[in-house]
């Protein structure tokens, strides 16, 4: 087969057809910055190539040993590419001659019909009004987590080897029957095992039967918009708000009410037109982001509203296990019998995000009506991973892993207060941090959360501008995760900030 590719000149792609040529462009391609893994970069490299037409169908490549050599690499990392493009269908083996380029139906050549047709390629594919509403929450975020991103915790402080252990005995004695689709709203014993402990822990009233096991507080979220509001109904939300619950309501087109928050949690008495709210989101235990614990007055007049209006009260306790000198708060949830609150949990922030396992506590009349929507519209799964959750929390490793990220957390703030202390000392004022795993940095000017936010990005730092959290134009200020940042990270990033806040305020 030519080395020509329909619509395209040969000469621009001949030095690719050499063995030389590819590995100096490999090479060349593979230098650039990324914090992306080399194997995922060369997989990415070569087959965009193969898919432009720079590598042309027949083409033999170099062995992976030779690639691995030319290239610097381990032969391992040229393997595990070659292996995803084969089999994904881009390269092709012939035994006893290498490694070939698929014969793929490459077609570059551009007509007036398909030019002014719109394309994936092009970028002109008309999105849902619901999913361009969407979008407007999804940030683009590669690689791995930079220093004072929000909401990750100590990934590093994780119990692996234990956690494996328990996944692995559960995995090779699962029952048959778990290999099927199933409908219970989660494994027994993990909803047995969460009902003790939010009952101890914070004061939640429920039954076991009262727990649906979701892939995650998202998942509860929209499952909870789904089934108890249409398009066009009012949410109450807070002011300013998690950006999850936000993109949540805002994809299912609700009208979106911020309610404004002070130091004693959400204000509906400041609304000036209440309206009739469906849905109350809040996050009463430690507020997202502000970091403020709703009172006792606010919890009883929210649960009066709630009942007035026939809303239901989405209750999010995202980091309720995390607090610093101060007794818990016991959840809204428990505060009065049978009230209209649906209480959200989630491991994501106390194991790790990648397990993908939240939790909804529900009341009775929702129970049956939540697990039979769940079955069907995400179904359920990892049922052997729920399993060595209910040990791990049987056993008591979740409560110690919870006291060791405590010390962990705490220990870290003190080392990013240390490291913002000649920022503080020049007016920059840290939220109070008693709980959670973040603190916040109030601004004064807009223009300084604009001029920090994008210095430090080429600095490998995310500073969350605090004032994207409002839906309506709010305070600037910047919102600094310190829980999945190490503590070398923690003393870099802080000083730098420290400097730049210092050199920003002496202009």
């Amino acid at each position: 087969m030519s080395g020509v590719v329909k619509g395209v000149p040969s000469s621009g792609y001949a030095l690719l057809e050499q063995a030389d040529g590819l590995s100096d462009a490999l090479d060349l391609a593979l230098g650039k910055p990324s914090t992306q893994p080399l194997t995922s970069r060369l997989y990415h490299t070569l087959r965009e190539w193969i898919q432009a037409g720079r590598l042309v169908s027949g083409q033999r490549l170099p062995s992976t040993r030779q690639l691995a050599q030319e290239l610097g690499l381990g032969r391992n990392t040229v393997l595990a590419a070659f292996d995803q493009l084969l089999a994904e269908g881009f390269l092709v083996t012939r035994h006893g001659s290498g490694t070939f380029v698929a014969d793929l139906p490459f077609q570059l050549e551009t007509t007036a019909d398909t030019a002014s047709s719109p394309s994936v390629v092009d970028g002109s594919v008309n999105l849902s009004a619901r999913g361009t509403a969407l979008l407007a929450y999804c940030p683009a975020r590669q690689g791995r987590h930079p220093a004072f991103v929000p909401g990750v915790p100590a990934l590093d402080r994780f119990p692996h080897a234990q956690w494996q252990r328990l996944v692995r005995r559960h995995l090779q004695h699962m029952p048959m029957d778990w290999l099927a689709y199933q409908v219970q709203g989660g494994v027994p014993s993990l909803r047995e095992a969460l009902a003790d402990y939010l009952q101890l822990s914070r004061s939640v009233r429920c039954r076991p039967e009262q727990i649906l096991i979701v892939q995650g507080a998202q998942q509860g979220f929209e499952l909870i918009v789904r089934l108890l509001s249409d398009s066009g109904d009012e949410v109450w939300l807070e002011e300013p708000g998690y950006h999850g619950a936000q993109a949540c309501f805002a994809a299912a087109g609700l009208d979106m009410q911020p309610v404004p928050v002070d130091g004693e949690g959400m204000q509906i008495e400041a609304l000036d037109d209440p309206g009739h709210p469906r849905l109350i989101y809040v996050t009463p235990s430690h507020q997202y982001p502000s970091g403020v614990t709703m009172s006792l007055a606010r919890r009883l007049a929210l649960l009066e509203a709630a009942e007035r209006h026939g809303a239901w009260i989405v209750e999010d306790d995202y980091d309720s296990e995390f607090r610093y000198g101060q007794r818990p708060v016991a959840a809204l949830q428990g505060l009065v019998e049978d009230a209209r609150v649906i209480y959200v949990g989630t491991f994501s922030k106390v194991m790790y995000p990648g397990l993908r396992l939240g939790y909804l506590v529900l009341p009775e009349p929702l129970v049956e009506p939540f697990r039979r929507a769940n079955a069907r519209l995400h179904r359920e799964g990892q049922y052997a991973v729920q399993a060595a959750l209910a040990e791990f929390i049987a056993r008591g490793h979740f409560s110690r892993h919870v006291r060791r990220m405590r010390d962990c957390y705490r220990r870290r703030q003190a080392m990013l207060r240390e490291a913002l202390a000649p920022a503080v000392a020049r007016g920059l004022r840290l939220s109070e941090g008693q709980a959670g795993m973040h603190l916040v940095a109030w601004l004064d000017d807009a223009e300084y959360e604009r001029h920090l936010v994008d210095r430090a990005a080429g600095e490998g730092i995310s500073l969350s501008p605090l004032s994207s959290y409002y839906l309506i134009a709010g305070r600037p200020g910047l919102v600094l995760g310190y829980a999945g940042t190490v503590e070398d990270e923690i003393e870099r990033a802080g000083r730098w900030l420290a400097q730049a806040w210092c050199e920003l305020t002496s202009d």
